[in-house]
């Protein structure tokens, strides 16, 4: 045979293994043993295994307790009753990785490298209301003595018919299995290549975390960042411990207060208007306070300041609002009403957004919903289609004057669209802040802190400044603080 002809103007094709390839890589390593434990949605994963051949060599039991009883009796009873958790899919990867190594004697299989998959799915109902979601993980070994390393993933399906959901759930375990053993050492694209062979119209993966000895250096709220940079999905959140968690379980049914901002650093203006605005919302009716969460949310066009997604910056602010104890959402949501219309999906409580002046007024540009076949108006009946309150934190003027909700101005057309709205109720003052945070900026004191100027650690909340100098974030460097006092 003739060399392979390259013609100009070829572009590098990157190859991607089919999902036989893959199945069948696994399955000719004979150091990869392992069980599969599917609930819900069929024996779709391991299928790929046992359809490439040389399985034996791979499979050591493939399962699917789909009877309630028979789950139980395997893996325990659930609190909740409820079968598609994540506490569900953790009880079925160590009992199964844990029956293999009692089974298998270490002496007799030295070189094996144990791994246990699993997940626990719910498809598409009769009536096609849900579309259906489950979690999927693995927990397996890179060397046989080794400790083990899991990667937990939730999915949501996009597709409606519940055969091609458990087609789309085969492949996708596939692909798991695959990075896990094959591009452990770089996550990122680990996380890339689930979509191998998928589209994101089929599938939605909304959470993930990393775990065990391979995965130490993994920041689970990065790998988070990625699944909405990705296109994977909307939004994701993180509790203040740093873990990713599923907005799905912690939104559901709860009263929400959300703050956006770019806290770049998180100032005192933030954290006044949090505490004032929580206040009011905790005064309003059927808002008590332990069904009620505060998010802050920070939008991923704020995170592209320079058009590029800059990841440490990203991380300095995730830790100063954890530090502080919030929960924190990343979305790729522009306009306010596609945030609403997000929580909406999960509750059904009251609603409040806390925000400056500057971003109502933005609110009310056309611009912003030329999109829409409804323009504003369609935008408007999203975001104020229920309970939902603005809490509104004033602003100072040019000539120094107060702004507030009374005096913002916003375009002339929108005059009597925003009236209607304040009449209402809509949009109403936080009038008990405190005059002194009105001169401070996010803006300026980020200046000042890569600058190395005196003065900013004043305008944040008790605490911060010593993080961000322990830990040398936003370019805080103390040598040019030295240098400045010396000129």
């Amino acid at each position: 045979m003739g060399t392979e002809i390259k013609l100009k103007g070829d572009k590098v094709i990157e190859q991607i293994p089919s999902i036989k390839d893959k199945a069948l890589r696994i399955n000719l390593n004979e150091n990869i043993y392992g069980t599969f434990a599917e609930i819900g949605a069929g024996q779709e994963t391991v299928r790929h295994f046992f359809r490439s051949g040389g399985s034996s060599g791979t499979i050591a039991k493939a399962m699917s307790a789909y009877d309630k009883d028979f789950s139980d009796a395997v893996y325990g009873i659930e609190g909740d009753g409820r079968y598609v958790t994540e506490s569900r899919l953790k009880k079925m990867l160590t009992f199964e990785g844990q029956l293999i190594e009692e089974r298998l004697s270490r002496e007799k299989h030295p070189n094996k490298m144990f791994f246990s998959y699993a997940n626990t799915v719910a498809t598409i109902d009769f009536a096609k209301q849900f579309k259906g979601h489950g979690w999927v993980g693995i927990r397996y070994q890179i060397e046989p003595d080794e400790a083990y390393n899991e990667i937990i993933l939730h999915i949501r399906f996009k597709e409606t018919d519940a055969r091609l959901q458990q087609e789309t759930l085969g492949i996708l375990g596939v692909n798991l299995i695959y990075g896990a053993y094959y591009k452990y050492n770089d996550p990122k694209r680990l996380l890339r290549y689930l979509y191998d062979h998928l589209d994101k119209d089929q599938l939605e993966i909304d959470t993930i975390n990393f775990s065990g000895p391979r995965f130490a250096d993994v920041d689970n709220r990065l790998m988070s960042l990625q699944l909405v940079k990705n296109g994977m999905t909307d939004a994701v959140m993180f509790d203040p411990e740093g873990k990713n968690i599923l907005p799905a379980a912690i939104l559901y049914k709860k009263n929400i207060l959300a703050l956006r901002g770019s806290f770049r650093p998180v100032t005192k203006v933030n954290m006044d208007m949090y505490e004032k605005s929580l206040k009011m919302f905790l005064e309003e009716n059927k808002v008590e306070k332990e069904n009620t969460l505060v998010i802050f949310e920070i939008t991923l066009s704020n995170l592209r300041s320079d058009g590029e997604i800059d990841e440490r910056d990203f991380m300095d602010r995730a830790e100063l609002l954890c530090s502080l104890g919030q929960t924190v959402m990343i979305s790729n949501f522009q306009e306010y009403y596609k945030v609403v219309e997000y929580f909406a999906n999960y509750t059904k409580a009251r609603m409040g957004l806390a925000m400056g002046v500057n971003n109502l007024v933005d609110i009310f540009d056309e611009k912003y919903y030329r999109h829409l076949s409804g323009g504003i108006l369609e935008a408007f009946g999203k975001l104020f289609y229920r309970d939902m309150k603005v809490f509104l934190y004033p602003m100072i003027g040019e000539n120094g004057e107060i702004i507030t909700s009374d005096t913002l101005k916003v375009h002339p057309r929108m005059k009597e669209l925003y009236k209607f709205f304040k009449f209402n109720g809509k949009v109403v003052d936080i009038n008990d802040y405190d005059p002194e945070n009105l001169e401070v900026f996010s803006r300026e004191v980020l200046k000042m802190i890569s600058h190395g100027t005196a003065g900013w650690e004043s305008m944040l909340p008790s605490g911060i400044a010593e993080i961000i100098k322990e830990h040398h974030l936003f370019g805080y460097d103390p040598s040019k603080i030295l240098n400045e006092s010396n000129n």
